[in-house]
């Protein structure tokens, strides 16, 4: 070889990105991605087949699925459920004596040190409805729906740190780095709207939860597949319009250059994931007409706001529910709200069960009501699977903090028992399941985990949990996670 041709050869190596290496390997590094890609990794049952140019194509599930879509309405930071669903007498009684010694052995609190005070239901309970379902005076209008609810009593986690908890609850783990569940059921079951995302993001309280943007990211899943988070005031989607001095028309033509480039990536390398993110561009480009007319709260007319008490403009939590709705109604697969300020430690009047507290059950209550009863009139709630519930629940005793009672009245977090509640979508309507201890403590009959809460989701949306799966590291991934084996469908909560 002589030195032109030398310096001709270094020339095209130094030109060799990363991608080309790969793209060329058929042994070594490539024929090891395969491996990790193909369909005989530990654990994987058939992958779903997908077409990168149209991710979010409507797919058909294992099963009949009695539930289209998911409206999950998440308030971060725990609400106690002794306030407003689980009501104990027991409890009531021991107001204000020191905990018995046996509540406290062996157990882990995020604040209380030393011998707590008991602290019993701070507001009045009422049975409601033919189900005779016990909630608080804090939820009057939420009431009015017991007949259509189904309470799960008996969750329990073994987190009792926001941040792994919050991820736990939406993503089957308490690390970083997996898809949530929301991620999961576009990627099973794709968008009946190709010119919306199919899962979409809405948050209040000022605050994003605790664990972040990864409780609607989408982890090992094509990133197609990730919550998109959208606003109730101003602009739906960031960055969505077009920067000042260029038209639609302007718009288009560079899509259609940056479409010609990534064609051309993606047949020289083979990557999906570049087929994916021309898909991506196109939905926003579509998203500039259609995400406007969605969000526009003004269409609706002045009886829907009154029910919801809304006020367009703003950001708040009922502006997030008839948002849920119009999404819903438009085929978007998973709405997923965080309210965030639930942290009711009683550290400070914001964070007192008595104001804080009260303030947070007021800005709920009407619109989650009117949620219910509008899905309701318009014949979605039968499939439409709408969830709330926290991260975990709160003690019941009365948090101090280095064994010094808190100025405000508050709860510290508690793993062992919280509520969540279901509507619509398949689930038994006007329905208790499950039962916490008589002081309302630990879960003790009829135990839900946060896995078996994601296996009965899926099961109602069509999926077998244990086959919605997907290789990563060589392994068949799944919400339920491979590790925990004996994840049960909660049968005793589906019509």
């Amino acid at each position: 070889m002589n030195d032109l041709e030398q310096r001709l050869r270094l020339s095209e190596l130094s030109q060799l990105t990363r991608r080309h290496f790969i793209s060329k390997c058929s042994t070594g590094l490539g024929a090891m991605w395969m491996a990790g890609m193909g369909q005989n990794a530990f654990g994987a049952s058939s992958k779903l087949v997908k077409d990168p140019s149209h991710p979010l194509a409507p797919d058909v599930p294992h099963l009949p699925g009695k539930a289209k879509r998911v409206i999950y309405l998440h308030m971060a930071g725990a609400p106690s459920q002794h306030e407003l669903f689980d009501y104990k007498p027991e409890l009531e009684k021991l107001d204000g004596k020191e905990c018995p010694k046996e509540f406290l052995e062996g157990k882990q609190f995020a604040f209380i040190q030393g011998i707590p005070k008991m602290l019993g239901p701070q507001f009045p309970f009422k049975q409601h409805g033919e189900s005779g379902a016990w909630i608080s005076d804090r939820l009057p209008h939420l009431a009015t729906m017991a007949d259509d609810i189904c309470f799960i009593k008996s969750m329990h986690t073994d987190q009792f740190n926001h941040g792994p908890a919050q991820l736990l609850v939406h993503t089957g783990s308490q690390n970083p780095g997996a898809p949530s569940i929301g991620s999961w059921a576009t990627y099973g079951l794709g968008s009946e709207n190709q010119n919306l995302p199919g899962f979409i993001v809405l948050t209040s309280g000022g605050k994003n939860p605790d664990a972040g943007k990864s409780v609607w990211g989408s982890g090992y899943l094509p990133s197609v597949y990730q919550g998109v988070q959208c606003r109730s005031e101003g602009e739906p989607v960031l960055y969505l319009k077009n920067p000042e001095g260029v038209n639609r028309d302007m718009r288009r033509r560079s899509l259609d250059t940056l479409d010609r480039l990534n064609q051309k990536i993606a047949k020289e390398t083979g990557d999906p994931e570049t087929v994916t993110r021309i898909a991506q561009y196109e939905m926003a480009y579509r998203m500039q007409m259609h995400a406007t007319d969605a969000f526009d709260l003004k269409q609706e007319d002045e009886t829907t706001h009154a029910m919801y008490g809304t006020e367009p403009g703003k950001e708040s939590f009922a502006n997030n529910c008839l948002l849920a709705r119009r999404l819903a109604e438009r085929g978007v697969r998973y709405i997923q709200l965080f309210d965030w300020g639930w942290d009711s430690h009683g550290t400070g009047k914001s964070t007192s069960l008595k104001d804080g507290f009260t303030d947070l059950c007021k800005g709920i209550d009407r619109p989650i009501a009117a949620l219910l009863k509008d899905l309701k009139r318009r014949g979605m709630l039968e499939d439409t699977l709408v969830v709330w519930g926290g991260e975990f629940g709160r003690t019941p005793m009365q948090e101090n903090r280095g064994g010094v009672i808190n100025k405000f009245v508050g709860r510290d977090h508690n793993p062992g028992a919280f509520t969540v509640w279901m509507a619509g979508g398949g689930v038994k309507a006007g329905t208790t399941y499950g039962e916490t201890d008589p002081i309302g403590y630990e879960a003790i009959k009829d135990k839900v985990s946060i896995h078996e809460l994601h296996a009965t989701m899926l099961h109602l949306l069509g999926f077998n949990h244990e086959k919605l799966n997907f290789p990563s590291q060589g392994v068949g991934q799944r919400l339920t996670n491979i590790t925990k084996p004996g994840t049960k469908i909660v049968k005793g909560v589906l019509a």
